[in-house]
């Protein structure tokens, strides 16, 4: 087990704020970082996509609305991470927030998993966010799978 904090994945659904006070009450006070994973650039890539292949529209962007997009979408995350660590914090995890900026290309799960090293993470904390019959969804299972550390699927009746 690594010596740096808990990394405790957030993305504002329920289930996410139930894995944080899962955390807190099973692993107790300790250094935690609330990280919420933003796909930077994203907007870029709907100018870059044409429309025509899928039967809609040509849909313009210019680059002035995909920079104001990028950029609102920076501050929801930033906004998020904070509200996940204030969170943890009343919880009693001594929590920072975290906002990772991520190619659109890259999953999820590999930046969890990267940062999870980067830290030396004591243990990962993700909610299952599982959809019909599965027992975890494809975040939390790749996380499980590749993480060099424990990790904490954390789940309430049934979320």
């Amino acid at each position: 087990m690594g010596r740096g904090p808990l990394i405790i994945a957030f993305d504002g659904t329920p289930a996410a704020e139930h894995a944080i006070r899962d955390a807190a009450a099973l692993l107790g006070r300790r250094p935690a970082v609330v990280a919420v994973v933003w796909k930077a650039g994203l907007a870029f890539e709907l100018m870059e996509r044409p429309t025509a292949t899928i039967g809609l529209p040509p849909a313009p962007i210019d680059v002035r609305t995909a920079l104001d997009i990028d950029e609102h979408t920076y501050e929801m995350a930033r906004d998020l991470a904070r509200q996940g660590a204030e969170l943890a914090r009343e919880l009693g995890l001594e929590a920072d927030p975290l906002v990772v900026a991520e190619d659109p290309d890259i999953p999820i799960a590999e930046t969890i998993v990267s940062l999870a090293r980067e830290r030396d993470a004591q243990a990962v904390v993700v909610g299952p966010h599982r959809h019909g019959p599965a027992l975890l969804g494809g975040v939390s299972r790749d996380v499980v799978r590749h993480a060099p550390c424990p990790v904490v699927v954390a789940s309430r009746n049934g979320a």
